[in-house]
């Protein structure tokens, strides 16, 4: 298809929740356009959906004209095509952001940098979780109000950094405390067993995501189906039963 690369709404899921309110488009065009599948379009036009979203008007946020809905409406076998793309917005330099469920772990992620990589700086650990130099100092002084509660775990297995920028940090507090490279080829083992974990712990977690969405369709389109049946026996079509007319 000549859309199949174009960008997507920047709100996806509100966009197609106002153009099944607002247009005679057709599931699949919505789909399309929106980067879902037929199915969640379907649920947002049945009710069933299981989060509730407030329509965004692509014409008024540019990503849209009239004049190519209408284009829609008349042929349905028509795909959209994105009139301005969405801006991607992009981080500026400041305080890192840890998501709020993520919050709670950056006093154990800082305890395992404190006690495993002590030449690294206060100031790397802040730029690096994101936290205040006052936070690292009571957690090393353990002082913390809550120090009975911290236990010391990687920071990447907390989702609170990648390894790439771990790796980084301490290499450049390893280099700027003259650190020699025998030092940090005797810690290669333990990252390479930590990394080997991530990748467990990563995986485990999409196959269930994956599983989960599956499982989601498969519930969609077999109560999609039983509403059919149903319509269709309720007009004296078929048996909802049997299946068969």
């Amino acid at each position: 298809m000549a859309t199949k690369d174009q960008p997507k709404p920047l709100m996806p899921h509100a966009t197609a929740t106002w153009l099944v309110d607002n247009t005679a488009l057709s599931f699949e065009q919505i789909a399309e356009f929106c980067g879902l599948h037929i199915l969640e379009v379907q649920a947002m036009a049945d009710d069933l959906a299981g989060s509730k979203y407030t329509g965004r008007d692509p014409v008024h946020s540019g990503e849209l004209t009239q004049a190519e809905i209408e284009k829609g409406q008349a042929d349905p076998a028509y795909v959209l095509k994105m009139h301005k793309a969405p801006v991607e917005v992009t981080r500026t330099k400041g305080p890192r952001y840890t998501p709020v469920s993520k919050r709670q772990d950056k006093p154990d992620g800082i305890a395992w940098i404190l006690r495993n990589h002590p030449e690294v700086s206060d100031a790397q650990i802040s730029k690096l979780i994101g936290t205040t130099r006052n936070t690292i100092g009571a957690i090393r002084d353990r002082s913390h109000w809550n120090i009975q509660n911290i236990n010391p775990k990687d920071p990447v297995t907390l989702g609170l950094c990648s390894q790439r920028e771990l790796d980084a940090m301490v290499a450049k507090a390893a280099k700027r405390a003259g650190i020699s490279e025998d030092a940090e080829g005797a810690l290669r083992p333990e990252r390479n067993d930590r990394e080997k974990l991530i990748e467990e712990l990563r995986a485990e977690r999409d196959a269930t995501h994956k599983a989960a969405a599956q499982a989601a369709q498969e519930a969609e389109a077999e109560a999609w189906l039983a509403r059919k049946r149903e319509a269709e026996a309720a007009e004296g079509k078929i048996d909802p039963e049997s299946g068969f007319i």
